[in-house]
Protein backbone atom coordinates (compact mmCIF):
# COMPACT_ATOMS: atom_id res chain seq x y z
CA UNK A 1 0.00 0.00 0.00
CA UNK A 2 1.49 3.19 -0.94
CA UNK A 3 2.02 5.95 1.53
CA UNK A 4 0.54 8.96 1.05
CA UNK A 5 2.46 12.22 1.64
CA UNK A 6 2.13 14.07 4.57
CA UNK A 7 -0.01 17.17 5.03
CA UNK A 8 1.38 19.92 4.77
CA UNK A 9 5.02 18.89 2.93
CA UNK A 10 6.30 18.12 6.51
CA UNK A 11 8.24 14.82 4.33
CA UNK A 12 9.19 16.43 1.49
CA UNK A 13 13.44 16.64 1.04
CA UNK A 14 15.30 19.99 0.02
CA UNK A 15 15.60 20.79 -3.01
CA UNK A 16 18.81 20.85 -5.02
CA UNK A 17 18.76 24.53 -4.93
CA UNK A 18 18.46 24.42 -1.11
CA UNK A 19 21.28 22.11 -0.61
CA UNK A 20 23.27 24.24 -3.19
CA UNK A 21 22.59 27.36 -1.66
CA UNK A 22 23.70 25.78 2.11
CA UNK A 23 26.75 24.45 0.73
CA UNK A 24 27.76 28.16 -0.88
CA UNK A 25 27.01 29.55 2.40
CA UNK A 26 29.34 27.03 4.11
CA UNK A 27 32.00 27.58 1.60
CA UNK A 28 31.59 31.47 1.76
CA UNK A 29 32.21 31.40 5.63
CA UNK A 30 34.90 29.00 5.69
CA UNK A 31 36.79 31.29 2.68
CA UNK A 32 38.08 34.00 5.00
CA UNK A 33 39.46 31.44 7.85
CA UNK A 34 41.16 29.45 4.30
CA UNK A 35 42.61 32.50 2.66
CA UNK A 36 43.92 33.63 6.39
CA UNK A 37 45.60 30.27 6.78
CA UNK A 38 47.07 30.41 3.08
CA UNK A 39 48.76 33.61 3.35
CA UNK A 40 49.96 32.34 7.35
CA UNK A 41 51.77 29.58 6.08
CA UNK A 42 53.47 31.24 3.07
CA UNK A 43 56.42 33.64 4.24
CA UNK A 44 56.68 37.78 2.49
CA UNK A 45 59.31 36.55 -0.34
CA UNK A 46 56.57 33.94 -1.63
CA UNK A 47 53.74 36.43 -0.97
CA UNK A 48 55.39 38.83 -3.17
CA UNK A 49 56.42 36.75 -5.91
CA UNK A 50 53.70 35.20 -6.58
CA UNK A 51 51.07 36.93 -5.60
CA UNK A 52 47.99 34.91 -6.17
CA UNK A 53 48.31 31.50 -3.88
CA UNK A 54 45.99 28.53 -3.85
CA UNK A 55 48.48 25.93 -2.11
CA UNK A 56 49.71 26.20 1.74
CA UNK A 57 53.37 26.52 2.22
CA UNK A 58 55.53 24.87 5.11
CA UNK A 59 55.76 28.02 7.19
CA UNK A 60 53.00 27.78 9.36
CA UNK A 61 54.80 27.38 12.74
CA UNK A 62 57.77 28.98 12.09
CA UNK A 63 55.30 32.06 11.86
CA UNK A 64 53.42 31.15 14.47
CA UNK A 65 56.30 31.00 17.05
CA UNK A 66 57.51 34.25 15.39
CA UNK A 67 53.94 35.67 16.37
CA UNK A 68 54.12 34.21 19.79
CA UNK A 69 57.49 35.06 20.07
CA UNK A 70 57.11 39.08 18.93
CA UNK A 71 53.78 39.90 20.89
CA UNK A 72 53.01 39.40 24.81
CA UNK A 73 50.70 36.75 23.25
CA UNK A 74 50.23 34.05 26.28
CA UNK A 75 49.21 37.18 28.52
CA UNK A 76 47.12 38.28 25.99
CA UNK A 77 45.25 34.97 25.61
CA UNK A 78 44.39 34.88 29.34
CA UNK A 79 42.98 38.48 29.20
CA UNK A 80 40.55 36.90 26.32
CA UNK A 81 39.62 34.21 27.88
CA UNK A 82 38.93 36.00 31.33
CA UNK A 83 37.18 38.96 29.70
CA UNK A 84 35.26 37.21 27.33
CA UNK A 85 34.36 34.41 30.08
CA UNK A 86 33.56 36.76 32.43
CA UNK A 87 31.57 39.47 30.31
CA UNK A 88 29.56 35.93 28.73
CA UNK A 89 28.31 34.67 32.15
CA UNK A 90 27.18 38.11 33.63
CA UNK A 91 25.18 39.16 30.21
CA UNK A 92 23.59 35.86 30.42
CA UNK A 93 23.05 36.45 34.26
CA UNK A 94 21.94 39.95 34.19
CA UNK A 95 19.89 39.80 30.56
CA UNK A 96 18.16 37.05 32.11
CA UNK A 97 17.01 38.85 35.16
CA UNK A 98 15.99 41.72 32.99
CA UNK A 99 14.06 39.25 30.83
CA UNK A 100 12.30 37.63 32.99
CA UNK A 101 10.91 40.92 34.64
CA UNK A 102 9.79 42.31 31.69
CA UNK A 103 8.10 39.08 30.14
CA UNK A 104 6.46 37.96 33.54
CA UNK A 105 6.26 40.96 36.14
CA UNK A 106 3.75 43.59 36.26
CA UNK A 107 5.07 46.82 37.34
CA UNK A 108 4.58 50.15 36.09
CA UNK A 109 6.03 51.92 33.23
CA UNK A 110 7.60 48.01 31.88
CA UNK A 111 6.40 48.99 28.34
CA UNK A 112 8.27 51.91 28.57
CA UNK A 113 11.22 50.75 29.86
CA UNK A 114 11.51 48.28 27.50
CA UNK A 115 11.02 50.37 24.95
CA UNK A 116 13.86 52.55 26.18
CA UNK A 117 16.36 50.00 26.64
CA UNK A 118 16.00 48.87 23.03
CA UNK A 119 16.32 52.35 21.76
CA UNK A 120 19.63 52.52 23.24
CA UNK A 121 21.45 49.93 20.42
CA UNK A 122 20.55 52.28 18.43
CA UNK A 123 23.41 54.80 19.91
CA UNK A 124 26.90 54.39 18.40
CA UNK A 125 29.39 53.14 21.07
CA UNK A 126 31.69 55.51 19.69
CA UNK A 127 29.52 58.56 21.17
CA UNK A 128 29.99 56.94 24.91
CA UNK A 129 34.02 56.40 24.66
CA UNK A 130 34.67 59.85 26.13
CA UNK A 131 32.28 59.67 28.78
CA UNK A 132 33.60 55.96 29.71
CA UNK A 133 36.98 56.58 29.73
CA UNK A 134 36.21 59.30 31.86
CA UNK A 135 34.26 57.46 34.19
CA UNK A 136 36.84 54.11 34.17
CA UNK A 137 39.57 57.20 35.00
CA UNK A 138 38.08 58.28 37.92
CA UNK A 139 37.50 54.63 39.25
CA UNK A 140 41.23 53.99 38.71
CA UNK A 141 40.22 51.21 36.23
CA UNK A 142 42.39 51.99 33.54
CA UNK A 143 45.05 49.91 32.00
CA UNK A 144 42.73 47.44 33.64
CA UNK A 145 40.44 44.14 32.73
CA UNK A 146 38.03 45.90 34.64
CA UNK A 147 37.50 48.61 32.35
CA UNK A 148 36.69 46.22 29.68
CA UNK A 149 34.33 43.40 31.42
CA UNK A 150 32.48 46.26 33.53
CA UNK A 151 30.94 47.92 30.34
CA UNK A 152 29.44 44.91 29.15
CA UNK A 153 28.18 43.22 31.49
CA UNK A 154 24.65 44.03 30.23
CA UNK A 155 23.40 44.25 27.08
CA UNK A 156 20.57 45.63 25.80
CA UNK A 157 20.57 43.43 22.87
CA UNK A 158 20.94 40.25 25.69
CA UNK A 159 17.41 41.73 27.43
CA UNK A 160 15.39 42.21 24.26
CA UNK A 161 16.78 38.68 23.45
CA UNK A 162 16.06 36.77 26.82
CA UNK A 163 12.53 38.79 26.87
CA UNK A 164 11.34 37.84 24.00
CA UNK A 165 11.81 34.37 24.27
CA UNK A 166 10.63 34.07 28.03
CA UNK A 167 7.63 35.88 27.13
CA UNK A 168 6.80 32.43 24.45
CA UNK A 169 8.64 30.14 26.27
CA UNK A 170 7.06 30.24 29.93
CA UNK A 171 3.77 29.94 30.26
CA UNK A 172 1.94 32.36 32.84
CA UNK A 173 -0.06 29.24 34.81
CA UNK A 174 3.18 27.41 35.64
CA UNK A 175 4.91 30.71 37.54
CA UNK A 176 1.22 31.29 39.45
CA UNK A 177 1.06 27.72 40.19
CA UNK A 178 4.46 27.64 41.72
CA UNK A 179 3.71 31.48 43.36
CA UNK A 180 0.65 29.49 44.82
CA UNK A 181 2.74 26.38 46.39
CA UNK A 182 4.56 29.51 48.59
CA UNK A 183 7.68 30.18 46.31
CA UNK A 184 9.23 33.29 45.94
CA UNK A 185 9.57 35.28 43.32
CA UNK A 186 13.13 34.82 43.25
CA UNK A 187 12.70 31.17 43.86
CA UNK A 188 10.48 31.11 40.86
CA UNK A 189 13.12 32.59 38.70
CA UNK A 190 15.48 29.95 39.69
CA UNK A 191 13.42 26.78 39.84
CA UNK A 192 11.22 27.61 36.83
CA UNK A 193 11.98 30.49 34.43
CA UNK A 194 16.02 29.80 34.64
CA UNK A 195 15.71 26.21 33.17
CA UNK A 196 12.97 28.01 30.41
CA UNK A 197 15.63 30.37 29.01
CA UNK A 198 18.65 27.55 29.18
CA UNK A 199 18.44 27.29 25.29
CA UNK A 200 17.95 31.16 24.39
CA UNK A 201 20.69 31.75 27.53
CA UNK A 202 23.08 29.13 26.04
CA UNK A 203 22.92 31.05 22.54
CA UNK A 204 23.19 34.72 24.29
CA UNK A 205 26.49 33.46 25.87
CA UNK A 206 27.97 32.38 23.17
CA UNK A 207 27.41 35.54 20.91
CA UNK A 208 28.43 37.83 24.25
CA UNK A 209 31.59 35.67 24.12
CA UNK A 210 32.69 35.88 20.34
CA UNK A 211 31.56 39.79 20.27
CA UNK A 212 33.61 40.11 23.46
CA UNK A 213 36.58 37.96 21.66
CA UNK A 214 36.84 39.72 18.84
CA UNK A 215 36.23 43.82 20.46
CA UNK A 216 39.37 45.83 19.39
CA UNK A 217 38.54 49.67 19.49
CA UNK A 218 37.32 49.91 23.38
CA UNK A 219 40.30 47.74 24.84
CA UNK A 220 42.37 49.26 22.48
CA UNK A 221 41.76 52.79 24.22
CA UNK A 222 41.76 51.65 27.28
CA UNK A 223 44.59 48.57 28.20
CA UNK A 224 48.08 49.24 28.82
CA UNK A 225 50.15 48.20 25.56
CA UNK A 226 51.81 45.46 27.72
CA UNK A 227 48.70 43.95 28.75
CA UNK A 228 46.34 43.92 25.84
CA UNK A 229 43.27 41.68 24.75
CA UNK A 230 44.29 39.10 21.68
CA UNK A 231 43.19 41.33 19.13
CA UNK A 232 45.31 44.51 20.43
CA UNK A 233 48.19 42.56 20.96
CA UNK A 234 47.97 41.58 17.15
CA UNK A 235 47.61 44.59 15.62
CA UNK A 236 50.92 45.42 17.35
CA UNK A 237 52.46 43.48 14.46
CA UNK A 238 52.18 45.97 12.12
CA UNK A 239 54.98 48.07 11.59
CA UNK A 240 55.00 51.64 11.08
CA UNK A 241 56.11 51.38 7.23
CA UNK A 242 55.66 47.76 6.61
CA UNK A 243 53.20 44.93 7.54
CA UNK A 244 54.36 41.21 6.66
CA UNK A 245 51.13 40.04 6.23
CA UNK A 246 51.93 36.55 6.80
CA UNK A 247 52.64 37.07 10.54
CA UNK A 248 49.34 39.19 10.12
CA UNK A 249 47.00 36.60 9.24
CA UNK A 250 48.96 33.87 10.93
CA UNK A 251 48.12 35.60 14.20
CA UNK A 252 44.38 36.18 13.16
CA UNK A 253 44.16 32.00 12.72
CA UNK A 254 45.52 31.49 16.21
CA UNK A 255 43.01 33.59 17.75
CA UNK A 256 40.35 32.41 15.43
CA UNK A 257 41.68 28.62 17.07
CA UNK A 258 39.99 28.89 20.48
CA UNK A 259 36.94 30.35 19.39
CA UNK A 260 36.77 26.67 16.80
CA UNK A 261 37.20 24.74 19.63
CA UNK A 262 34.41 26.22 21.79
CA UNK A 263 32.18 25.55 18.96
CA UNK A 264 33.40 21.90 18.74
CA UNK A 265 33.06 21.37 22.19
CA UNK A 266 29.74 23.10 22.91
CA UNK A 267 27.99 22.40 19.63
CA UNK A 268 26.15 19.60 20.09
CA UNK A 269 25.27 21.29 23.78
CA UNK A 270 24.16 24.28 21.69
CA UNK A 271 22.05 22.54 19.57
CA UNK A 272 20.33 20.11 21.68
CA UNK A 273 19.80 22.95 23.87
CA UNK A 274 17.55 24.78 21.24
CA UNK A 275 15.80 21.82 19.84
CA UNK A 276 14.77 20.62 23.44
CA UNK A 277 13.56 24.69 24.02
CA UNK A 278 11.70 24.35 20.69
CA UNK A 279 10.09 20.88 21.01
CA UNK A 280 9.08 22.47 24.69
CA UNK A 281 7.56 25.69 23.08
Amino acid sequence: MRKSPAIGGHDRRPSFWVYGVLVAVILGSFFPIWWSFLIGSQDATAINKNGMLFVPGGNFFANAATVIDSIPFWNALMNSIIVSTAVALSVVAFSTLAGYAFAKLKFKGREGLLVFVIATMAVPTQLGIVPLFIVMSNLGWTGSLWAVIAPGMVTAFGVFWMTQYLKDALPDELIEAVRMDGASMIRSFWHVGLPAARPAAAMLALFAFIGTWTNFFWPFIVLDPGSPTLPVALQQLQAAFYVDYSLVLTGVVLSIIPLILVFVVLGKQLVAGIMQGAVKG
